[in-house]
């Protein structure tokens, strides 16, 4: 469906009815630059998406006659009732162009929840995002999911498996906090997860499984034990022979860094592939320990995905607050992957405003230049953008490039790169 008309602003009321109001266009956001999204960045909003209300925080439209801002300050149907903006959590795979458009109240003190937010507006009876689909794959889609199946199977999976702890915690994640990934592995496709790290040697800022007493609460509950090769085998070595398309994966939001328990991963790895040649192994991880990295190519491990918020190494250094590693050492263990041929994704953080600040775009490009990582996934930062930018101490030069233009030029730059959301299969 194409749009016959510019987007209206979306506002919540005090009672969090979400209500549009024609007097205002929708705007969005980057690092607090103020844009009136054009025709060819708008999509209507995916299925499976949430509408979440921003409290303490005022939504900003811009006027249709000026196109300037404009910020509404109460509910224009209702004098002096207080309103509140309203923001996008879109379905996966799907890449925002700008955030939500509001100001902070000044005595807010709240701060919003480990999820990305995305401007959205009305038109045409629809709500339309900034944002574009990044990865055709559905295997996260909410169509593709019969919840009725899904906990038959899960149950019936569980009991089976009465004696695998993995199991046990991923049927939690399961039926518990609605993880894409668990749910696949319990309905036999595509990408299973094989969390395997109860800590970790980073305190990311906006880290989903472990924040601090009075802080945004985390998402998930962290695993709390670390599985036996066994355990993690029993789950991998099913999936890789029968499942279409099959991954696993080590390394989830449910857990800490993986490459701490790099030997019982490598006892694992050496396990799978002792009994099947199929499928990919993959590892999501922060790539701190380039040593531990090596291990786990020479025991088979076909790809890995390390995550990087910033290619800058002072901004890398304030979100990850790591423990014992740099920069320097998650683009060694890029370096040793490519040494062993085997494919390097980024698990590259957006957040519009600061990902397409020009300082940011030079540094990714310097590194993709050197290091030569074979793809990019295009992950909304899952965060409080106010507070994102303050951690990372973010002081532009200059104004940010737009990420629809922050992508085309990355792409022109470097034609070898693939882009997407989801680790790739390698193999069936």
């Amino acid at each position: 469906m194409h749009l016959t008309s510019q987007p209206s602003l979306l506002f919540a009321n005090a009672q969090g009815e979400i209500l549009d109001y024609d007097g205002l266009y929708m705007a969005g956001s980057g690092a607090g630059h103020i844009y009136l999204p054009s025709p060819e960045h708008l999509i209507e909003l995916p299925e499976g998406s949430e509408l979440f209300t921003l409290p303490q925080r005022l939504p900003i439209g811009i006027e249709p006659d000026t196109g300037e801002p404009a910020l509404l300050a109460t509910n224009p149907y209702q004098d002096d009732e207080p309103v509140q903006a309203v923001a996008a959590f879109m379905a996966p795979a799907h890449t925002a162009i700008y955030t939500a458009a509001y100001q902070s109240e000044e005595n807010c003190s709240q701060r919003l929840p480990l999820f990305a937010y995305t401007a959205v507006g009305w038109a045409d009876g629809k709500f339309w995002v900034a944002a574009f689909r990044s990865d055709a794959d559905c295997r996260q889609d909410a169509n593709q999911f019969d919840f009725d199946l899904l906990e038959r199977r899960t149950l019936t999976h569980l009991k089976k498996h009465r004696d695998n702890r993995l199991i046990q915690h991923l049927g939690k994640c399961c039926l518990t906090y609605g993880c894409p990934a668990a749910r696949n592995y319990f309905l036999g496709r595509w990408e299973a997860p094989l969390p395997s790290s109860p800590v970790c040697n980073a305190a990311c800022v906006g880290c989903i499984s472990l924040q601090p007493s009075g802080c945004c609460p985390s998402t998930q509950d962290r695993i709390a034990f670390v599985p036996t090769e066994k355990e993690l085998a029993e789950i991998a070595i099913d999936h890789l022979q029968t499942a279409p398309l099959p991954i696993v994966s080590f390394g989830q939001g449910c857990e800490g860094e993986p490459l701490l328990q790099a030997k019982v991963m490598e006892k694992a790895i050496r396990l799978m592939r002792k009994h099947t040649d199929k499928g990919t192994i993959n590892l999501n991880t922060n790539g701190s320990l380039p040593d531990a990295v090596e291990r786990l190519a020479t025991a088979g491990l076909d790809s890995i995905r390390i995550s990087l918020n910033s290619a800058q190494r002072e901004k890398h250094r304030l979100y990850y607050q790591p423990n014992g590693f740099s920069l320097d050492d998650v683009c060694n263990s890029i370096a040793v992957m490519k040494k062993h041929a085997r494919h390097v994704s980024l698990n590259y953080f957006i957040l519009p405003g600061f990902t397409d600040d020009p300082d940011e775009f030079e540094a990714l490009a310097a590194l993709v230049e050197k290091y030569r990582p074979d793809f990019i996934q295009l992950r909304n930062l899952n965060m409080d953008p106010e507070y994102y930018l303050e951690s990372i101490q973010h002081q532009p030069s200059r104004p940010p490039l737009g990420i629809a233009s922050w992508f085309a030029q990355l792409k022109a730059a470097f034609p070898f790169l693939g882009f997407g959301y989801y680790n790739p299969p390698l193999r069936s």
